[in-house]
């Protein structure tokens, strides 16, 4: 599509809480604009979301309800957004980069003609040509690039937890019931079921231990899960762990998830760029490696050299001990 007179700012995530995130940011965007913030919400029985959406900050929420939408399949999603920018237009279109977000904006973006940069940290809006301005890390998190989209709607996609969830406010919006054309998924749904979590979602995690390829069997994670459980926090990994030798399915990095515990304790973790761009907002990291030459050790505020294998357990002594546990 062609650049035209600005007209909004726009959000869509299907997970609630980085929809709430996203809406901060678009918020500023929009004040910078001065154009409204418009949020979508897709799904079955979802109207009623519209006035915490107000709450965080939309000016209009448009709902797309349906029996088919209840269930997220990317090609009817992503048909059903396309639909909305046909009609509304809006000017830019920030997504959140949740596994579904990922693969949702670039199916959007092909269908609209336009540009879509994915995995965004920093969001500004150039003062002259009044464009999108969108940073994001590359080279394995070694440099920043900052590109434009020269198409409208400028599509980006976020990460969770890069801006905060704003204050909510009273404050009254515009809902307006979508009138969209569903197209049917070529995917058939033969049964859904739901991942139970224990504990908060790692990203929530205000203290995380990780362990990475100085872990020499899955059992062994045992032993960072008492430690984290001593210091009320989750587990996590690196891509090798969860990626290559599949031990779980979630890993902690530039290609996975972003996170910014109070207290990041890498076990194990030799610091690839790539990992360390996933825990750059951690507020003390420390790291526990035999290696004394690890990367890691350049990005963190506290390192034990050491084997891990007697370092872990000895830690854990002693915090049940200092924290009488």
């Amino acid at each position: 599509m062609s650049i035209s007179e600005s007209k909004s700012v726009w959000i869509f995530s299907e997970d609630k809480q980085v929809a709430h995130e996203l809406l901060g940011k678009g918020r500023e965007l929009a004040g910078d604009l001065g154009v409204k913030l418009e949020a979508l919400i897709i799904g079955q029985n979802v109207s009623d979301q519209a006035d915490e959406f107000f709450a965080f900050g939309a000016d209009t929420v448009y709902v797309a309800e349906d029996p088919m939408l209840n269930v997220f399949q990317v090609e009817t999603y992503a048909s059903v957004i396309a639909d909305l920018i046909t009609q509304y237009d809006p000017e830019i279109l920030l997504i959140g980069a949740t596994k579904r977000g990922r693969e949702l904006a670039p199916r959007v973006a092909t269908k609209m003609e336009t540009g879509c940069s994915a995995n965004c940290t920093t969001l500004n809006i150039d003062g002259t040509t009044k464009r999108l301005l969108m940073s994001r890390m590359v080279y394995g998190g070694n440099a920043v690039s900052t590109q434009i989209c020269q198409t409208n709607p400028q599509i980006v996609t976020v990460p969770p937890k890069t801006f905060e969830k704003p204050e909510q406010e009273e404050r009254i919006g515009n809902k307006i019931s979508a009138d969209v054309k569903i197209q049917e998924s070529r995917v058939k749904i033969l049964e859904t079921r739901k991942r139970e979590l224990i504990g908060a979602r790692l990203e929530d995690s205000k203290v995380i231990v990780a362990g990475g390829r100085g872990i020499k069997k899955k059992e062994d994670f045992r032993m960072l899960e008492e430690l984290a459980t001593t210091l009320n926090g989750q587990v996590g990994c690196t891509r090798p762990i969860a990626g290559d030798l599949k031990w779980f399915s979630e890993w902690i990095g530039l290609s996975g998830l972003m996170v910014k515990p109070d207290l990041y304790v890498a076990c194990g973790i030799s610091g690839a760029i790539q990992h360390l761009a996933g825990i750059r907002d951690s507020k003390i990291i420390v790291a526990i490696n035999k290696d004394p030459e690890a990367l890691i050790f350049e990005s963190t505020d506290y390192g034990i050299v050491g084997d891990l294998y007697s370092i872990v357990p000895a830690l854990n002594k002693a915090l049940k001990e200092n924290l009488g546990k």
